[in-house]
């Protein structure tokens, strides 16, 4: 109850503030797509930092060039609207909610929205199994012949099964069957489930099998063609990259940090790393030092990826295609990572030297191709083959399959 009072005043106060700002909105005054579909997450997209994100911008990129209109909205508290990506999508041509008030002077808020935007919408994708049980009922309720989208992201349920099996935690355990029912309820509702790699379709099929519902849409990448790449010689050192507000990748980085780095030392007590990604907590913070440099969010990871010798993702746990190994490929940078990283990509016979399970095996992995220029250039050439999966075009034709 008082939380509810409490969002009353904020709302009316920030109401009061929209109209001294004569901040009245149509999101419906300029539609001009063949179709339309509303998509729901749970924050406007930071595509540059985490990889749903950019996956999900990517999508919303292909719709518009499709012409497809989106209708963007975030599920944040009506009175926390203020981002610095809200423009971004807005010219890009998407729709995107933020608070305002209608002719009559009344605030739109995030159902109001969803009121006002239905009607013209075709298809509503829904991000993230929260926004699902969330708003599906909404979607329904305002127009029951809305056909409505799935979009798992990860299977949380497997994510955090395996982060109980790792760390021997029983109450992640019990999260873990909570997401279980969820997610299976919400497959129930779906028109269409949308998962992001067949490994994870394969998983969902042990509990769910409607194959027909299901199709996957994963990480949207292009390999980067470099005119002047800088070469084997003249780079060195390793790179991790992974947003900290994702607990696998704390995970990851505490293991580099007490496992693997102290081990790799021990033979090359030369190499450093590097750990970029946003949002890092204190305790990775304190990590920082002259050979394990924790720098936090960068604008532009482009010159790690061109001068550093080897990508590291020792992930222990996690679910779906994960999108720092795609960044990897992207930039033919060679990565060691683990089972749970590799997941959904074909690294063929380089699988060897590029997968490892136990710190031993991931060190060993490090030393060979960091040592090794004729097996670094063939990984590092064989990047564009294996990303080819996740192009442009690939997804495209999925895409365009689900709404036509």
């Amino acid at each position: 109850m008082f939380k509810s009072i409490k969002l009353y005043f904020r709302l009316k106060s920030l109401a009061k503030k929209l109209r001294k700002q004569n901040k009245e909105v149509d999101f419906t005054g300029n539609l001009k797509y063949d179709k339309n579909v509303i998509i729901i997450d749970t924050k406007v997209p930071e595509y540059n930092k985490d990889s749903g994100s950019r996956r999900l911008t990517e999508i919303i990129k292909l719709l518009i060039k499709n012409n497809v209109g989106v209708f963007l909205m975030a599920d944040f508290k009506e009175y926390r609207f203020t981002t610095d990506y809200l423009q971004y999508f807005k010219d890009l041509g998407a729709v995107v909610y933020e608070p305002g008030i209608d002719k009559s002077g009344k605030l739109i808020a995030k159902n109001d929205f969803i009121k006002q935007v239905l009607p013209f919408a075709d298809f509503v994708w829904l991000h993230r199994p929260e926004i699902f049980a969330k708003y599906h009922p909404v979607v329904k309720k305002i127009k029951p012949t809305a056909k409505v989208f799935f979009d798992m992201v990860d299977f949380h349920y497997l994510r955090f099964k395996r982060e109980s099996e790792l760390t021997g935690n029983a109450d992640i355990l019990k999260k873990a069957d909570k997401y279980l029912k969820l997610e299976l309820d919400n497959c129930k509702k779906a028109d269409k489930i949308i998962v992001i790699s067949d490994v994870e379709k394969e998983s969902i099929k042990e509990f769910y099998n409607e194959d027909a519902k299901i199709i996957s849409i994963g990480n949207i990448h292009q390999f980067i063609e470099n005119e002047n790449p800088v070469s084997f010689e003249n780079r060195k050192d390793l790179l991790f990259i992974g947003g900290f507000d994702h607990k696998p990748n704390v995970d990851a980085v505490n293991y580099l940090a007490e496992e693997i780095m102290p081990l790799l030392w021990k033979s090359n007590p030369g190499i450093s790393i590097s750990i970029i990604g946003s949002n890092p907590p204190e305790t990775i913070e304190k990590l920082n030092s002259e050979k394990f440099r924790v720098i936090g969010y960068a604008e532009d990871v482009a010159p790690y990826f061109y001068n550093s010798r080897i990508f590291v993702a020792p992930l222990r746990y996690g679910a779906g295609i994960k999108g720092k190994i795609g960044q990897s490929l992207e930039f033919g940078l060679p990565l060691v990572t683990t089972n749970i990283g590799a997941e959904g990509f074909d690294f063929q016979e380089n699988r060897t030297i590029m997968v490892g399970n136990t710190s031993q095996e991931i060190v060993d992995n490090i030393l060979s191709l960091y040592q090794n220029k004729e097996v670094w250039q063939k990984i590092s050439s064989d990047s564009k083959k294996v990303i080819e999966p996740f192009s442009n075009y690939t997804i495209e034709q999925k895409i365009l399959s689900l709404i036509k």
